[in-house]
């Protein structure tokens, strides 16, 4: 997409969070009438931001938003249940693939030679971690070392 320069010449993108549009211009900017907008925030669709005096703020993401659910309305013919369980769904599959990609990085950090932990008992029962390769800190100790034949040092 294209951005729109703001007055400060940053620009804002379709990602853009930023409560700038006023129900009359977010209407406007959707090729929508600003009571249907009304409508969008009563059923959840759309929930733009609102101001101390209750009035409603739109941002980018917001238009881009209402410019989705009229193209899934008027050219796919989804009825606004359908849509509201779509972006729902759309919802779920963004936080799912957010917690995979920490999962992955949990998974990389966990296998990383740099992160391995070795522990050990001391004579008492204590446990306590050590270095790979580190003795255990007793002389003549039963220490039990943990070996993981996939870990490389």
């Amino acid at each position: 997409m294209t951005t729109a320069p703001s007055p400060s010449g940053a620009g804002f993108d379709a990602a853009d969070d930023t409560p700038v549009f006023v129900i009359s211009v977010a209407a406007e900017l959707a090729g929508m009438h600003a009571q249907t907008l009304r409508q969008y925030d009563r059923m959840g669709l759309v929930t733009p931001s609102r101001t101390r005096g209750g009035g409603r703020r739109y941002s980018n993401r917001d238009v881009s938003l209402l410019r989705e659910i009229q193209r899934l309305s008027q050219e796919e013919g989804v009825s606004l249940p359908g849509i509201a369980r779509i972006l729902d769904l759309q919802r779920q599959v963004s936080v799912l693939e957010k917690r995979l990609i920490e999962l992955g990085e949990q998974l990389r950090a966990a296998r990383s030679p740099h992160t391995s932990r070795v522990f050990s008992v001391s004579p008492t029962g204590d446990v306590y971690a050590s270095r790979p390769g580190e003795r255990p800190r007793a002389r003549g100790s039963r220490a039990l070392v943990l070996w993981d034949p996939r870990a490389r040092d």
